[in-house]
């Protein structure tokens, strides 16, 4: 039975703030003590995408929405990234991505050319990721109410495997593993929104990510994936870290970041482990399929890397150590470095 008591998040903050939907401290609260606390659902639903049996079949369900301005950048648009992010959801419960519903919210003076133009970036992304739309709904608003379009999508896919892939599964020992470099795709939008113009262009990393996920699947055992898009590589493994009560160690020269990226970063005062991707993801093994696992995610991106180690149970803390052997926390960040990216 769900709690009839004022929710903590309704007690800190009379009103809605961007960092409540930005990926770190503050959406983690309100997810946990208001959404999780009323609904009540299962383990097994609280990860990126439900894994659910259907009359004996196993399926993955997700659902999200997308807000990014501006509408295009480089690398992407909102359309693509709308497909990107929805099965790469469903690919981070393991599953194989099927069908997307296609809910657009349109706002009143939206350039037909304009819309025209994103939907035909989904139907291109929706080929690359082999998905099809099958469903949808279409709402208008006044001008100036919707900042020109929002779209959001739902995403089926098939779970063909017998796995529990989740934080519940993270074990002592398990090596991480980043699928490729970090934090372009939160660059690549600040820059096109700021108009930033830098010696070398930064391109978002948005792409499906599912192929990879399969191949790794049928490669190695795998206990835990998540994509690293709201707060970036540092929110992704502290969520984790929760979830699971576990510690993990990082090391600092073994992240992947171009050089660009941390240019830019040091540039505009930010940290690159809590900028958001759309094409990344970190996948948690035993340390004796590390190897296999690398080889297999560097078929796709030569930056792939192993990051770090969980470490124990009891206490969840991500740490990482930088080359000259000193440690810091990487705790989640209680503000918003960058709003609106997906």
């Amino acid at each position: 039975m769900a709690s009839l008591t004022c929710p903590l998040a309704l007690q800190r903050y009379h009103q809605v703030l961007l960092a409540h939907g930005g990926g770190g401290r503050l959406m983690h609260q309100l997810i946990q003590e208001m959404f999780l606390a009323t609904f009540q659902p299962e383990p097994a639903w609280q990860h990126d995408a439900a894994s659910l049996t259907v009359q004996g079949d196993r399926l993955a369900f997700t659902t999200d929405s997308y807000v990014v301005t501006p509408l295009f950048f480089p690398g992407g648009d909102i359309g693509s990234l709308a497909v990107h992010g929805t099965v790469n959801d469903l690919a981070m419960a393991g599953a194989k991505p099927c069908y997307l519903s296609l809910s657009l919210i349109l706002e009143e003076g939206l350039p037909i050319d304009t819309l025209w133009r994103v939907v035909q970036s989904i139907q291109a992304a929706a080929e690359r990721a082999q998905v099809r739309i099958v469903t949808g709904d279409t709402k208008g608003v006044d001008r100036g109410k919707g900042d020109g379009l929002f779209i959001n999508t739902s995403g089926i896919g098939i779970l063909e495997h017998d796995t529990w892939i989740g934080p519940s599964a993270v074990q002592p020992g398990d090596q991480i593993l980043v699928s490729g470099d970090v934090g372009r795709h939160g660059i690549a939008i600040l820059s096109a929104r700021e108009g930033l113009a830098f010696e070398t262009a930064i391109e978002s990393d948005s792409a499906p990510v599912a192929d990879r996920v399969q191949a790794l699947l049928s490669q190695v055992p795998i206990h835990c994936l998540r994509d690293l898009t709201r707060g970036g590589l540092a929110s992704a493994l502290n969520e984790i870290a929760l979830a699971a009560e576990v510690s993990m160690d990082l090391a600092s020269g073994q992240i992947p970041v171009q050089a660009e990226v941390q240019g830019a970063c040091e540039l505009l005062g930010l940290d690159p482990l809590y900028v958001a991707n759309e094409g990344r993801f970190v996948a948690f093994v035993p340390a004796s399929a590390a190897d296999t696992a690398l080889a297999c995610l560097r078929q796709s991106h030569a930056s792939a890397q192993v990051i770090g180690t969980v470490v124990k149970r009891g206490s969840a803390q991500v740490t990482l150590q930088s080359s000259t052997g000193s440690r810091r926390i990487l705790d989640l960040l209680s503000g918003e470095q960058l709003p609106r990216i997906c």
